[in-house]
């Protein structure tokens, strides 16, 4: 009679897999409009540098520019399809200045101000 039960409980659980893996995976798929990962660049400085890295999930455009302390561009780029945005500004050569960098993304305008002297 145990032996039966058991047959049977075996029996029951291989139909029970059987049909869970016929329907799909046990857990869906996770809907990418649910969470939402927003992250602000990272400034590190080096002497007369400046490290940058930004997480990009979107991997939407990101614009890079650098000013002085007029108001005048200095530097600019745009970045595309890039999941981990990193660039090193390098201002050892630079007159001596208030430089800003600017990092603009879907989420967002962020500055770093850097005194070169």
């Amino acid at each position: 009679m145990k032996a039966i039960v058991k047959i049977m409980l075996v029996a029951a659980f291989l139909l029970g897999s059987t049909v869970g893996l016929a329907n799909g995976p046990a857990i869906a798929e996770v809907d990418k409009k649910i969470i939402t990962l927003e992250m602000d660049p990272v400034f590190v400085k080096r002497g007369d540098k400046i490290l940058m890295n930004l997480l990009n999930v979107s991997q939407e455009k990101v614009s890079l520019k650098v000013y002085d302390s007029l108001g005048r561009l200095v530097y600019k780029e745009t970045l595309d399809g890039k999941l981990v945005v990193e660039k090193a500004f390098n201002f050892e050569k630079a007159y001596e200045d208030q430089y800003t960098i600017v990092v603009s993304d879907k989420n967002g305008t962020y500055r770093k101000t850097i005194a070169v002297k």
